[in-house]
């Protein structure tokens, strides 16, 4: 039986897209979300798939909804 996963790469690839659209660095959102700019480097790179809490933290740092960035993910998924 087929179980679909989420892929770390698409997961990465959007929360970069939402923070080179506000136009900030890793450096500055790593510190509004309090996580080590090396871990958002790897969240962004789909080496590491952010927890919960760290999805909620990066995106009250982008200023957006934590939803905002799970439809986008599902969007991209389904493309």
């Amino acid at each position: 039986m087929y179980m679909p996963t989420l892929d770390p790469k698409t997961v990465g690839e959007v929360i970069a897209e939402f923070r080179k659209k506000k136009g900030i660095s890793q450096e500055v959102i790593s510190g509004l979300a309090d996580i080590g700019r090396t871990h958002l480097s790897a969240i962004e790179r789909g080496e590491r798939k952010p927890t919960l809490e760290t999805l909620y933290r990066i995106a009250n740092a982008l200023d957006v909804k934590m939803s905002d960035i799970v439809v986008a993910i599902e969007e991209k998924l389904e493309e």
